[in-house]
């Protein structure tokens, strides 16, 4: 049985793809019965797209496998602290759990600045863990934006 670290160098690769376009590297996995099946990475820059993120890309191929917006019993695998927008999708789909690796100090909706989670206005409940590979998940957002802040051209 694969555990939250498999699940979440899975996630890791799509944190890769993420930086490879450009895009701030976030990759998500979204899993059901120990299988993936959905993946998701940042693009709001190629889609033009705000809502873009790795999370909402996950879940929004997560409810074409499944055929329903409701994404029960599905854990989510993200690198980065969900944002207040990604983990009220996460909660309105439904999702049993979350796994992120980074915690997020300035936007992270999970704890760090606010708990979207903990919220009693919404009657679904999500556990969430976080700090899964969180070194692999804060070494590459941290290279990236060290590389961004020296010039360094996208690759």
């Amino acid at each position: 049985m694969p555990s939250d670290a498999d699940f979440m160098r899975c996630a890791l690769e799509q944190a890769a793809a993420a930086e490879a376009h450009g895009e701030v590297p976030v990759g998500a996995v979204l899993v059901l019965d120990d299988a993936i099946i959905a993946r998701g990475h940042n693009r709001p820059i190629a889609a033009c797209d705000p809502t873009a993120h790795a999370e909402i890309e996950a879940l929004r191929a997560g409810g074409r496998r499944l055929g329903s917006y409701r994404l029960n019993d599905t854990t989510l695998y993200v690198t980065l602290e969900p944002c207040m927008m990604c983990a009220t999708a996460l909660l309105l789909a439904r999702v049993r759990r979350v796994v992120f690796g980074a915690f997020d100090p300035q936007a992270g909706a999970a704890g760090s600045r606010t708990d979207v989670f903990r919220s009693y206005a919404i009657n679904h409940r999500v556990d969430v863990f976080g700090g899964v590979l969180a070194a692999d998940c804060e070494a590459l957002l941290r290279g990236f934006f060290e590389r961004r802040r020296a010039g360094v051209p996208d690759s």
